[in-house]
């Protein structure tokens, strides 16, 4: 009887010790739990902080919703709140909570986002054993940023405008004088101008593409520094432009499915970035936070991605079958990967060059 007794209150001491253990877990060790109660823990450590905030590039209606609602109901008790903004503007709000201390935002997410935001040092290290079924490369050796989907950029055309016998096909087809003036790209972003350069500097070298730069500049290319990629888009659809360069491969073919005048070429080599999801630093829902990212990166939440018309990071989700023409892989294109290392280690010195040339 005594040693029942002994075994009843040794369970319950240890129980106890476990529960005040997890509970004295500090930030970072929530953010890089490995333990073999990791999903207890978190789900337990979420439900006490009731809510987590996402700040996010993705569409509203076609994903943050269907996202929230999915996080939701696969954890009762656990609010999933988001505001949508822009990459810069995503940094400017958490920069601007980092500093007051008092930041809202617990996980961001955005194409261009993870480089700009470890620059600035406003995020922190997490793991997830999620990753492990991502590519090395779609994941940060430092832990700060994982792949959310993929983007592939292009040159946008109106058949209208542009004979499909004229479409450029090579990057050196863009310096035909026919071109002149006549051809548009986005600045002041970095999946812009920065992007365009970086991408041929990485793949060729900087003498051979400082040398192709300097004939480009003679084409005066058409600085576009209103509104995002999709209302650049727009403007080729309406006749303004007729060819516009590196914009995201697959909006034109969103719209081309519901009959507007536009289209995609990829040109080799492709650039393609990946949006990223990092965790901000000082943030108040630890718990909730590494549980949001886990939905993110699994599955299920990379199936609402390509539903959203996102091309999903996971290797094992395909995109919408009318995305997957402008799939480097799927055209036979070759791709370039552009890290947010390389993007951000090129973001100075590439726009140096865009505005010694062609400002």
């Amino acid at each position: 009887m005594k040693a029942r007794a002994l075994k009843t209150a040794s369970t319950a001491l240890a129980v106890v010790l476990a529960a005040t253990s997890v509970e004295a877990l500090t930030t970072e060790e929530i953010l890089n739990y490995k333990g073999a109660d990791r999903d207890k823990v978190l789900l337990e450590g979420a439900r006490k902080e009731g809510e987590v905030i996402f700040y996010a590039a993705m569409i509203v209606n076609q994903a943050l919703r269907p996202i929230a609602d999915g996080f939701q109901k696969k954890y009762p008790g656990v609010k999933l709140n988001f505001w949508r903004g822009d990459a810069p503007e995503i940094i400017a709000k958490l920069t601007a909570e980092v500093r007051a201390r008092n930041v809202v935002g617990d996980v961001i997410e955005g194409t261009g986002i993870a480089e700009i935001a470890i620059g600035a040092d406003l995020v922190q290290p997490y793991q997830t054993p999620v990753s492990a079924e991502y590519p090395p490369e779609y994941r940060d050796p430092r832990n700060l940023w994982t792949a959310t989907r993929m983007s592939y950029f292009s040159l946008a055309y109106n058949p209208k405008n542009v004979p499909a016998a004229d479409v450029p096909k090579t990057y050196e087809d863009l310096l035909d004088p026919k071109w002149k003036g006549k051809l548009a790209w986005r600045i002041g972003t970095t999946s812009g101008t920065q992007l365009f350069l970086t991408n041929l500097r990485l793949a060729w070298g900087e003498e051979k593409a400082r040398a192709y730069f300097e004939k480009l500049k003679d084409q005066k290319i058409i600085n576009f520094a209103s509104g995002s990629a999709r209302t650049l888009v727009d403007r080729v659809m309406a006749g303004e432009y007729p060819v516009v360069l590196n914009i995201f491969a697959h909006h034109p073919l969103i719209s081309a499915a519901k009959g507007a005048p536009v289209n995609s070429r990829l040109l080799d080599p492709v650039p393609s970035s990946p949006s990223t999801m990092a965790v901000s630093k000082g943030l108040k829902h630890p718990h909730a936070a590494m549980l949001l990212v886990d939905y993110i990166l699994s599955k299920e939440g990379q199936q609402i991605m390509a539903k959203a018309e996102y091309f999903p990071s996971h290797p094992a989700v395909p995109p919408l079958e009318m995305l997957a023409p402008v799939v480097p892989k799927a055209a036979g294109v070759p791709e370039n990967f552009v890290s947010p290392e390389n993007l951000n280690k090129y973001a100075e010195s590439s726009e140096k060059i865009y505005e010694d040339l062609f400002r």
